[in-house]
């Protein structure tokens, strides 16, 4: 599932292509989505920009719409020039984005909606968001003692967008790596300094990952890293690396399935020891 970095540089990546730019064509094969188009046209409108909000892609077109976009598993957006031959097959296509320079196209995107900006103070989902961890404007306290009152594990936490915006599956084992915790361990017996420390540490790395860069190609999976390596089989300290030796220790790395969406939790066990 994309996580935080990779929604905030592919926002980035359609702003910096689309934002400024008059919509000519806009098609959708998603029925509501489709339907606020027909009633609504865009085209003929300008795109004003895209930013990222936690896991959401909000696109902004003059006149007050954003359509928001959730990827969860397989959903991506791709760019091409006007007549450019997709890499995806057409079948897969949700939404098509137009303009005289570029052509955005969103593949398998589950969640599309159109909402007003002035409701998005009021969105079902939007409202409920913690804090964005990519935000530059972050307060670190305010969201550790929220990462302490929350219910369950300190893994179940750190992925309630609720408590704060923008980790998943990934950024959770290797923040509790990096800090050296229990992954299982309560969220409620952190103390201020371990709680402080594992958003700052989230918040270091997520940044570390969307490093500006010039550039109209959105991110490619498997360019992620938390190690800072550039050897492919070293990019992440835990994730991904059930039965291998912890790159610390040397300890075999373990993993867990969890709950109904099967997430896995890879940790080591001598690194991330119970408090």
């Amino acid at each position: 599932m994309p996580e935080g970095d990779t929604i905030f540089r592919t926002a980035r990546t359609l702003d910096r292509a689309l934002a400024g730019r008059v919509v000519t064509s806009f098609e959708s094969v998603l029925a509501p989505v489709a339907a606020f188009a027909r009633a609504h046209p865009l085209v003929g409108r300008t795109v004003e920009g895209a930013r990222s909000l936690g896991k959401h892609v909000l696109v902004e077109f003059s006149g007050g719409t954003i359509l928001r976009t959730h990827m969860r598993m397989n959903g991506q957006w791709h760019l091409y020039r006007p007549g450019e031959r997709w890499r995806r097959f057409r079948a897969a296509m949700r939404i098509v984005i137009g303009t005289s320079e570029w052509v955005a196209v969103g593949f398998d995107v589950p969640v599309d909606e159109f909402i007003q900006a002035a409701d998005v103070v009021r969105h079902p989902v939007l409202s409920n968001l913690g804090p964005d961890l990519l935000a530059p404007d972050v307060d670190e306290e305010t969201v550790a003692a929220r990462l302490r009152e929350a219910g369950g594990s300190v893994e179940d936490a750190l992925l309630d967008q609720r408590v704060m915006a923008g980790i998943g599956n990934v950024f959770k084992s290797e923040v509790l790596f990096v800090c050296g915790i229990d992954p299982f361990r309560p969220a409620a017996t952190l103390d201020t300094e371990e709680a402080l420390a594992l958003v700052r540490t989230a918040r270091r790395l997520l940044r570390e990952n969307v490093i500006d860069a010039a550039t109209a190609s959105l991110p490619r999976p498997g360019s992620r890293t938390t190690t800072r390596s550039s050897n492919p089989r070293t990019l992440l300290w835990v994730y991904g690396r059930g039965g291998r030796r912890c790159l610390r220790c040397g300890t075999t790395i373990q993993v867990r399935q969890k709950g109904e969406s099967a997430r896995l939790t890879y940790w080591c066990p001598v690194c991330q020891r119970t408090a």
